[in-house]
């Protein structure tokens, strides 16, 4: 399913990147509430979207490497299916001052598109249930639709069955 691209003011990394890339995509943006108790699941209710479309991109250290996990918000990351899925040992989650200083984004606003540094990524396979999903557009309150297929293109991800729930 084909979306056009819409302009947004205040373009992010991640939307310079789509833009670049030639792909497309939609920009979804909402109020943000500083109080939300979950980025992810407040993303999928203003939006009106199912919560297993919405995905929520998370930094793992996989043997001590820092590794980007992209997962619906309605489950959560398998660490051990995470560190299979790249081929390494032992994961947990990132440090956040060094998520957030490694993919130049914020917490509750990291997208896996248009990082700092490119960082190996991992999708979860049931973003192939989905003819698009949505992700951080690089800060809170934007998301950016796309196909899973595109989004695994454009960050070199493996496809992996890496969430629970």
């Amino acid at each position: 399913m084909k979306k056009s691209k819409k302009q947004q003011s205040g373009s992010t990394p991640a939307i310079t990147a789509l833009e670049k890339a030639g792909t497309d995509f939609t920009v979804h943006a909402y109020e943000h509430d500083p109080a939300a108790p979950s980025y992810g699941e407040e993303a999928a209710q203003a939006l009106g979207v199912a919560a297993e479309r919405v995905f929520k991109t998370l930094v793992a250290d996989v043997d001590g490497a820092l590794t980007v996990a992209v997962v619906p918000v309605s489950g959560s990351l398998d660490l051990k299916a995470l560190a299979a899925a790249v081929g390494g040992k032992r994961a947990a989650m990132a440090d956040p001052a060094a998520a957030e200083r490694t993919t130049g984004y914020v917490r509750g606003g990291i997208s896996p598109l248009g990082q700092r540094k490119r960082l190996p990524t991992a999708l979860d396979a049931s973003a192939r249930n989905h003819p698009t999903i949505c992700v951080s557009a690089g800060r809170r309150g934007l998301e950016v639709e796309l196909s899973p297929a595109d989004l695994a293109a454009l960050t070199g991800a493996v496809v992996a069955p890496i969430a629970r729930g």
